[in-house]
Formats: structure tokens, C-alpha cells, sequence
């Protein structure tokens, strides 16, 4: 029986590596849809969450993962020669140039190169440049005296995430694949056909990693040129936002984006830089994408700008200031804290001797990460914690935030999500950034 067979007949073994936002939506479709799936990390903790039916994040339920499915949860690589398909979800994050770090796409498939076997799947879908899958990772794979579109196959097929959207979830969203050979597409769209509505075919891998990088580029630049009206408007006393929502009426040419405090989660904030950084091997200046980087990681300055302004109008100093940060995920309604803007908005403060608290009813308590350690735990958000604070920011748009009621109880609101509507009717406690 060959890989397609299997796939069609669901006896092929899939095996997903990296349980994060993609991967492991990823290992609960192939559940449902009636595979055997692994779900690889090296990440002890995820595994003892996942075998207790525990999930790590909010909105991703994993309550069908319950006997009699099949599937494994394991940090053991070696289990990887038993998988006919193995789909790769891991970071790819920026180092501190802001340049590209694939190390972990690298190390995942010189593991997965020690245990090859004929006729196996490989399908990255972490995002990257286009030339990482035929070129580089073709290259380790190919170490092993197995050939790509021979012996084994090779594909590329971007993630399109969307953490907590109701109306598209990776089912319903088409999935975009590339080969490295006609028949390595024509294996890969096999699998994907399993899960999804909708498989799009493109001639090549770098097609299909291209794409992607397309996709977050374009998102980035119109949200900075929103970033940067949004700038423009305040000086010249006009409302962004009733500017976008009349914009919209128009039935062409145009789509809605919005401004904020600056750009959250893995996608925009990090997939054009490896453009650009992919572009200089061709000697090629990428302008727009950089313009547009400067604008979005600008955002947060002109923020505390604001806050600083506002409290300035009260006759307060931002040093020593109480400001309590409303929100720290990165977008609403989800526990994804991911490059989120609030975390620079928050060291700006601090920097500036401001004293901070936060409240988020997805993030009790912030992690330490790459770049932050806070040591701060959610303050609940009452009559009481409002009223204390000189300035309550906020930086994220949770739809359980009642703006008439932070309205009423803060001595002072600098709004950056237009989540208080009519903030005309406080007058000027009530300030837009």
C-alpha cells in the first residue's frame, strides 16, 4: 500500500511536532478526522498537561482527545520512524538584530534525519523564507542518502491561525500547499484534503512560503499607514476612527484595518523581517516592509507620549504615576501573549518611574520571557483598583471590559482600542491614542 493509500484509507501515522497555536490544532483535526496522531514537544510540562486533558492554552479545547481516539503525547524523537506523515509546527523566532533564527526548524529535522524512513511525509508549516524547505532542509534530509520526491516526501504548507476566530478555524480556512516534486504535492495535498474544505496547490514550495510572507506583509503595512493617519488625525483634532468606519462603506477597492499601541503575535510583527532579510541575499532593499517596521515598533513610544501628555493636562508627573494596564494579550478574547505591545508599553513606564499593575482575565500572572520579566499578577477590575490609579491604559480590547464602567471610575483614560465609543460624554478624562 503506498502513502497515499494509507492516507486515504486512514491508516497512515501522523506525527505533529510543536504542540503550540498551530500544532496542536493540528493534532486534534487528524484526531477527528479518525488518524493515529503523536504530538511531539520538548516541552515536559505541555506533555504532562496534555496526558492529564488539560489544556495549556484557553480557547483551544482539547476535550476530544478523550479514549476511544488514538493518539500519543511525547517528548521520545525516536517515535518519529514510526510516523508516515510528520508535520512541522515549531517557533521561528527573531534573534536580537532582528534577523531570522531557524535553529529550531533545523534542529526538529536533523532529528527527524536520524530516524527517515522510505516513503515518509515531511511538511513544515512554521513560517520562514522561501528556499527553507527544497533548499535547506532537502539539504539535511538528503544526508541520509534518501532523495526528496524519491524516497521520501517533501512539502510546505504555511500555517493560517487565527487563535480564537469563531467563523474561520483551520478546517474552513483553504490550505495552501507547495511541493518540492509533482508527487510530493500530490502526497501532501492527500493529507491536508483529510482535514480541510479546501486544498490550494502551488507549483513549488518557495511559491507557498512566499505566500505566506505575503499574506503578514501585507497586513503589516496597512496597519502601519493606519498607525501612522491615526498620528496624523490626533494633530489635526480628527476621529480615526469614525474616518475608518465611514471608509468602509465603500463596496471596493478598499479594506478596513485599525490602528492600536503597536503590533502583537508571532505573524506581523515577525514574518516581513524575514523577507527583508531574505532580499538582501539579492541585493535588494525591501523599503515599504522596513518604513513600516519603523512605524508599528514606533507605536508604543507614541503611547506613553499620550499617557504622559494626559497626565501632564491633570498636573501630574508620569514619574511616580499609578498606571493600571488594561490588558496584555496581544489581541482580544485570547491568552496569546506572544510579542504582545503591552509588554514594551510597560517597561517605556517603568523606565520612566511610573508605577505599573495590569489586569487581564486571560493572563493571571505574566511569564517571564525573551525579552521581559515583570513579576506581576492580574489586579481584578473593580470600582476600587479604577479610582486608586492616575491612568488606566488600555491596551487590549477583552469584550468582558465594560467601557461605561471603566469610564465612570478612572480618574483617567488613555484608550488605544477606541473601546470607550462615546467618550465624548466624559469629556476630557477620556483620552484616544
Amino acid at each position: 500500500m503506498n502513502i497515499i493509500e494509507k492516507i486515504r484509507s486512514k491508516q497512515a501515522t501522523i506525527g505533529v511536532i510543536g504542540l503550540g497555536y498551530v500544532g496542536l490544532p493540528l493534532v486534534i483535526e487528524f484526531c477527528q478526522a479518525g488518524f493515529a496522531v503523536t504530538g511531539f514537544d520538548i516541552d515536559a510540562d505541555k506533555i504532562a498537561s496534555l496526558k492529564q486533558g488539560k489544556s495549556y492554552i484557553k480557547h483551544i479545547d482539547i476535550s476530544m482527545l478523550q479514549p476511544p481516539r488514538c493518539f500519543n503525547f511525547t517528548t521520545d524523537m525516536s517515535l518519529l520512524a514510526h510516523m508516515d506523515c510528520i508535520v512541522i509546527c515549531v517557533p521561528t523566532p527573531l534573534n536580537q538584530y532582528r534577523e531570522p533564527d531557524p535553529s529550531f526548524i533545523f534542529q526538529t529535522v536533523r532529528t527527524i534525519a536520524q530516524h527517515l524512513k522510505q516513503d515518509q511525509l515531511i511538511v513544515l508549516e512554521s513560517t520562514t523564507y522561501p528556499g527553507t524547505s527544497d533548499e535547506d532542509m532537502r539539504a539535511i534530509l538528503e544526508e541520509t542518502g534518501f532523495k526528496a520526491g524519491i524516497n521520501f516526501y517533501l512539502a510546505f504548507s504555511p500555517e493560517r491561525q487565527d487563535p480564537n476566530n469563531k467563523e474561520f478555524t483551520l478546517r474552513n480556512i483553504p490550505k495552501v500547499v507547495g511541493g518540492y516534486s509533482p508527487r510530493c504535492l500530490e502526497v501532501a495535498a492527500a493529507l491536508y484534503s483529510q482535514i480541510v474544505t479546501q486544498v490550494i496547490p502551488v507549483s513549488s514550495t518557495k511559491v507557498a512560503e512566499m505566500c505566506k510572507l505575503l499574506e503578514n506583509t501585507y497586513r503589516a503595512v496597512n496597519i502601519a499607514l493606519v498607525n501612522e493617519l491615526k498620528i496624523l488625525c490626533d494633530r489635526m483634532g480628527i476621529d480615526i476612527w469614525e474616518v475608518i468606519e465611514a471608509a468602509k462603506t465603500k463596496p471596493f477597492g478598499y479594506q478596513a484595518f485599525y490602528p492600536g499601541p503597536g503590533l502583537g503575535g508571532h505573524c506581523i510583527p515577525i514574518v516581513p523581517f524575514y523577507l527583508t532579510w531574505k532580499a538582501r541575499e539579492y541585493d535588494f532593499t525591501t523599503k515599504f516592509i522596513e518604513l513600516a517596521g519603523e512605524i508599528n515598533t514606533s507605536m508604543p513610544y507614541y503611547v506613553v507620549q499620550k499617557v504622559m501628555e494626559a497626565l501632564s493636562e491633570q498636573g501630574k508627573c508620569i514619574a511616580g504615576a499609578k498606571i493600571l494596564v488594561l490588558g496584555v494579550a496581544y489581541k482580544k478574547d485570547v491568552d496569546d501573549i506572544r510579542e504582545s505591545p503591552s509588554f514594551k508599553i510597560m517597561k517605556i513606564l517603568q523606565e520612566r518611574n511610573a508605577v505599573i499593575a495590569y489586569n487581564d482575565p486571560y493572563i493571571p500572572a505574566i511569564p517571564k520571557t525573551r525579552k521581559y520579566k515583570f513579576n506581576l499578577s492580574s489586579i481584578p477590575l473593580t470600582t476600587e483598583n479604577l479610582g486608586n490609579h492616575d491612568c488606566v491604559l488600555i491596551a487590549t480590547d477583552h469584550s468582558s471590559y465594560d467601557a461605561d464602567f471603566i469610564a465612570e471610575h478612572a480618574k483617567l483614560v488613555v484608550d488605544t482600542r477606541n473601546v470607550i465609543k462615546n467618550y465624548r460624554r466624559y469629556g476630557k478624562k477620556i483620552k484616544r491614542a
